[in-house]
């Protein structure tokens, strides 16, 4: 267990982000406990993420931001910390994403990290391992924070139907699922459309792919198998893949009709059941 006297500011993102925060609670002549209590959290949550040992979430980072007037500190740190809980080989990703002015993505069986809710999270990354759950469902969501930006990128995905039957978490998960993809239906940044089962044999058969494009810098292609993923600037590829994904949107079904479909499915497939 680490202990907080000897909590080294420099050895990650976390350890700075509890050295400041016991610091400055400290500055403010308050208990750990005291704080907890401002901040409607517990005292032992507090000094938890004091001692490194629990990941702070935005929501307690902006909460703390506002009791200790600290001008956005925290919120700031937070970006830091939970991007740095991402596994090492995915950390990579998450920096393209910031980064990128318009990300293409082709998903076979699951929706894409981007768009998953905090339950449909929760049971993609608990399957087989149910260790620091919520925290590795946090780290995963801060992503979507790069919609927030005053100039997010433009998302394009190209989702196997596959993906919308394949029942993940349960009815109710899906159905929250699916119906957050439908609530972007007016945001020209946010595309969804859906390769249906009847486009047949199609160019996205090798699986999972994403596309990077970024003002200034060369367009990079990621793909990812078990537990490694593999990045590439190689023109031919890049080129290559973008050739796919062009094919891919023309075989998929138009925003609409992805909708549509998307709808029709989380009726049938995930709504209230009736006795007959």
């Amino acid at each position: 267990m680490t202990h907080i006297n000897v909590l080294d500011p420099g050895a990650s993102p976390l350890d700075y982000y509890g050295f400041e925060l016991r610091r400055l609670r400290e500055a403010a002549n308050l208990t750990q406990r005291q704080l907890g209590d401002i901040l409607n959290y517990t005292g032992s949550l507090v000094g938890q993420i004091e001692t490194a040992r629990k990941v702070p979430t935005v929501e307690f980072s902006e909460r703390v931001d506002a009791a200790l007037v600290t001008g956005g500190l925290f919120s700031r740190l937070v970006e830091l910390v939970l991007r740095s809980q991402l596994p090492a080989w995915f950390r990579q990703v998450a920096e393209l994403e910031v980064r990128a002015a318009e990300i293409c993505t082709f998903q076979t069986h699951v929706v894409h990290g981007l768009l998953q809710t905090p339950a449909y999270v929760r049971a993609v990354l608990g399957v087989l391992d149910q260790s620091d759950l919520e925290d590795r469902t946090a780290v995963r969501l801060a992503r979507q924070r790069i919609f927030d930006k005053a100039e997010s990128p433009v998302f394009w995905l190209v989702l196997s139907e596959a993906a919308l039957r394949q029942e993940i978490g349960g009815r109710e998960v899906m159905r929250e699922q699916l119906a957050h993809m439908l609530s972007f239906e007016d945001n020209p940044r946010i595309n969804v459309q859906v390769l249906p089962f009847s486009a047949g044999a199609h160019p996205g058969t090798q699986g999972s792919f994403n596309l990077y494009r970024f003002v200034g810098d060369p367009a990079i292609v990621y793909t990812e198998g078990y537990g490694s993923g593999h990045p590439s600037a190689n023109p031919d590829t890049v080129k290559d893949c973008s050739l796919r994904y062009d094919h891919l949107r023309a075989a998929a079904l138009s925003l609409k009709d992805s909708a549509e479909l998307i709808r029709r499915v989380m009726e049938e497939r995930y709504g209230e059941q009736r006795l007959a």
